[in-house]
């Protein structure tokens, strides 16, 4: 028999210590309310299937207690999504391959705008021919107390985007989930919401426009929606950069960093921008991307799909992709490939782990398969690989944070170390 991949076999062994007597293909869940504390009761539950389109393939409702079980030949072989729909709102938890319990919370929905607060926010500049292809990260935190999800129809969160941009793409992510596209909704003069459902904890908004940039300058005004938060603003070190109030932070990752301690809503920062640079090297990843993992994606049950962020880097020469690919440069370098949440690894930290609504890892080449279960152990090391990508890309949003200052050093210092910890195990294999 061939010897199995490092990664592979590791996984083998994880999977074999799973208690015995578990039922393969179901799983057992409880829906609970983090707003009242009490179990979530007469909840309408949905199983998700994210390979072969992201359908909808069970339907049941949470008892008395709020728990329920579902029975499908997917569930412990595949990566899976549990959606609970609780007062219109959707809220979602991960099922990854092997795990047969879920518990889903739900909050009481509110619509009070001082739920959330919007402490920092990145922009990055990447120049692109006669185009500036732009992306943005908002940090949207949610301390509401009780706890509660912020959350409208009509649109909860605005985004205002600089004259002559034309929008590419939105995403938003939970406090930890992947980005997931999300419907623009338009309140014309380049003003756009979202309908996101915001939990309690840390969450993310991307987006990313093109802006022209003939003749490889331009000056841009960057509007402010949100105020009182830290900016961030990214761009290469060949590009030359001067803005209102901003001031040189260092580098990261190979980017000039210029911040602005804070900026209040209403105000608009002009920022020159002038030079060339080199488009994101395309990244070696094999092409098999995977749906991302999603949380509180809104939309009727009829739609049954969950759109998730392109799975590779080097589709960066198509616009759509390739403008909000840019949100994810500085990752670019830590990932050999866009993280897909198949096998999700313990919690680092408070954190995310969110979002930034993405190289010198590589993945192995070669991936000996062992006769009548190569495909199983293909798929269980693509997994632990793709661990690893979300781990990476955990430790890069980490830095960001820390850039801007939405974290305490002994925070940064206590969540990297487990960070670290878990990288370093899951390299072990």
């Amino acid at each position: 028999m061939r010897k199995l991949t490092g990664s592979a076999a590791g996984l083998l062994l994880a999977l074999a210590a799973i208690a015995p007597g578990v039922r393969a293909g179901t799983v057992r869940g409880t829906v609970n309310n983090g707003t009242t504390g009490k179990p979530g009761a007469g909840v309408e539950v949905v199983l998700i299937q994210l390979q072969g389109g992201m359908s909808p393939v069970a339907k049941t409702k949470s008892d008395a207690g709020g728990q329920f079980t579902f029975d499908n030949p997917g569930i412990g072989a595949q990566p899976m999504l549990v959606r609970a729909i609780y007062k219109g709102v959707n809220f979602h938890q991960p099922l990854p391959p092997g795990k047969d319990s879920v518990s889903v919370d739900v909050f009481e929905p509110t619509s009070d705008t001082k739920s959330i607060s919007v402490p920092s926010r990145v922009v990055i500049f990447q120049p692109n021919g006669s185009s500036l292809i732009v992306g943005e990260e908002y940090g949207v935190k949610n301390d509401s107390t009780p706890p509660q999800a912020y959350f409208r129809t009509d649109g909860n969160f605005e985004l205002l985007l600089p004259e002559m941009a034309e929008l590419k793409q939105i995403a938003a992510s939970g406090p930890s989930g992947m980005p997931v596209v999300q419907a623009p909704i338009d309140k014309g003069k380049n003003r756009y919401a979202i309908a996101f459902a915001f939990r309690p904890g840390e969450s993310g908004v991307r987006l990313s426009y093109e802006l022209p940039y003939p003749g490889n300058a331009a000056t841009v005004k960057i509007p402010t929606v949100y105020g009182g938060g830290r900016l961030l603003v990214v761009a290469p070190p060949s590009v030359k950069l001067t803005g209102d109030g901003l001031q040189m932070a260092g580098q990261e990752q190979g980017m000039n960093i210029y911040q602005r301690a804070s900026v209040a809503a209403g105000v608009l920062v002009s920022v020159t921008l002038s030079g060339t640079a080199p488009p994101p090297a395309a990244s070696g990843a094999d092409a098999g991307g995977a749906p991302g993992r999603a949380e509180n994606v809104q939309g009727g049950e009829a739609a049954g799909t969950i759109q998730s962020i392109p799975g590779r880097l080097d589709t960066l020469k198509w616009p759509l992709v390739g403008g909000f690919c840019i949100l994810f440069l500085l990752a670019a370098i830590l990932l050999a490939r866009k993280p897909v949440a198949i096998a999700v690894p313990p919690q680092v930290g408070s954190a995310s782990g969110a979002p930034v609504s993405g190289p010198t890892t590589k993945s192995p080449d070669k991936r000996t398969r062992a006769s009548g279960n190569g495909d199983a152990l293909a798929s269980l090391d693509r997994a632990n690989t793709n661990s690893l990508d979300v781990l990476k890309d955990q430790l890069f949003r980490l830095e960001l944070r820390r850039q801007a200052g939405t974290i305490s050093e002994e925070e940064y210092s206590g969540e990297r170390a487990k960070a670290e910890q878990v990288l370093r195990e899951l390299v072990r294999g």
